[in-house]
């Protein structure tokens, strides 16, 4: 009878640990791998921003395509604006309740962020908080803004334990529809490497001061 029961109890206890591992964010926790991902991107991007503006000179940070096209220095204000704004729609996210269908309400929606945002496909207005042509920020404010909100993403990122893909916020374009908190943080980066792109475009310009 013993014997029976202990061969019971380890059968359970290997079913247990069976789902664990096939069902590692049932909480809706990040995986490790997840974290390194989104660590990855996020430097990545901030990174190839640094890459292109840093060692511009003030004609070329300046220099504008066409009118009523953005210069270099207004891309980055723009990006710059979007971290903080896109940090705040995450922290909306895991202020609400957690969705018992986020599983369902945020599946694939990694990869839309990857195929149509950070791709650049498709235009879209950017909400006037974040528009450049509205405000004037100084080079140097730039810097320092671009700096500061990488920062604290990153720092986040590194360090959060909240179920942030347990917790959802609906996006206003019904491309996107809901994104969990994890997938709003993505968008920081795949909007900054969708910039990136357009910073690119100014600078291939044949008119681009050399």
């Amino acid at each position: 009878m013993k014997q029976t029961l202990a061969i019971l109890l380890c059968t359970s206890l290997l079913t247990i640990l069976t789902q664990a591992r096939t069902q590692p964010n049932g909480d809706g926790k990040i995986t490790p791998e997840e974290r390194a991902k989104a660590i990855k991107i996020l430097n990545d991007a901030h990174n190839e921003t640094l890459s292109y503006i840093v060692k511009l000179s003030d004609e070329q940070w300046n220099f504008r395509p066409a009118p009523f096209k953005w210069t270099v220095g207004e891309t980055a204000e723009h990006i710059a604006l979007a971290d903080g704004l896109l940090f705040s729609a995450m922290e909306r996210a895991l202020a609400t309740p957690i969705n018992p269908d986020w599983e369902a309400k945020s599946a694939g929606k990694e990869a839309v962020l990857d195929n149509l945002l950070a791709a650049r496909k498709g235009k879209a207005q950017a909400p006037e908080p974040i528009q450049p042509l509205k405000r004037k920020m100084s080079r140097p404010e730039i810097m320092a803004l671009l700096k500061e909100n990488h920062d604290k993403s990153l720092q986040f990122i590194e360090t959060t334990d909240l179920p942030l893909k347990a917790h959802t916020l609906d996006h206003p374009f019904p491309v996107f529809g809901t994104l969990n908190a994890y997938q709003w943080f993505l968008y920081i980066p795949a909007h900054n490497l969708r910039h990136n792109k357009q910073i690119a475009e100014i600078m291939s310009n044949a008119a681009f001061p050399k």
